[in-house]
């Protein structure tokens, strides 16, 4: 039998609320991966690719995550997270689900739709979240295109979601939208300012932006299926890490 590949786990941490996509408000736990094959512009975790957190990733076993949830959170928690950085990049976290799943506990994760790994059809709550203009990135409509469709086919809960800077931003999500029909959508407004330590100066900025983009998708006529959020835990605690 080959040996289990690890995990490199960058933070365990909650539980929380979830802030962000089709089950924000959810208490969670969350688990960070490290690594990332895109570079956006905005990234409020860059520490998961840009070498600044590289001291602080740990190679674990699914069954070390495991424990590491039950020491972390107790019993307080029956839904996981796994974020990054793009865990999609890593095809050992089948096994992490597994586990989870024997524990009664259901699995969120997302990803930006670049990579495909088998055990996205395990995923309870899929958020696909392709990255507009403002992030530097370019979308690889292919790759996303066979994503979207394998997820359709195995019948599993799943959502797309854009996040919105600029009218520009507003325009490909729209593209998204028009592409991908019958999908759950949502924009997110997205938080330019992420240098601030205060969250109570936060709030004001985070509020304008999230009534910039109520006003700007209200009146459209070609979106009337949308969800726009917030992004919650900003609104609460700022640009702190770790909640």
């Amino acid at each position: 039998m080959s040996k289990e590949r690890p995990i490199p786990v960058l933070e365990v941490f909650g539980p929380t609320v979830q802030g962000e996509g089709m089950v924000i408000g959810r208490k969670t736990m969350f688990i960070r991966t490290a690594g990332c094959d895109y570079s956006c512009s905005w990234c409020d975790s860059a520490f998961t690719w840009d070498g600044s957190g590289k001291d602080d990733i740990r190679l674990l076993t699914a069954g070390d995550v495991l424990q590491e949830l039950d020491r972390v959170g107790g019993a307080s928690f029956d839904h996981v997270t796994i974020s990054g950085g793009n865990p999609a990049l890593l095809p050992q976290l089948g096994g992490l689900i597994d586990g989870l799943h024997e524990r009664g506990v259901q699995v969120a994760l997302e990803t930006q739709g670049s990579r495909w790994q088998p055990w996205f059809l395990d995923i309870d709550d899929m958020t696909l979240s392709p990255k507009p203009p403002s992030s530097g990135m370019s979308t690889d409509w292919s790759a996303l295109d066979d994503i979207v469709e394998r997820m359709r086919g195995g019948g599993r809960r799943f959502c797309l979601k854009v996040v919105v800077f600029d009218d520009e931003d507003l325009a490909y999500a729209k593209r998204v939208y028009e592409r991908y029909p019958g999908i759950p959508f949502y924009v997110q407004a997205g938080n330019g300012n992420l240098t601030e330590d205060d969250p109570a100066l936060m709030l004001p900025y985070l509020v304008e932006r999230y009534e910039w983009l109520i006003d700007r998708t209200m009146a459209d006529e070609d979106m009337r299926g949308i969800h726009v959020l917030p992004q919650l835990h900003t609104w609460v605690w700022g640009n702190k890490k770790g909640v």
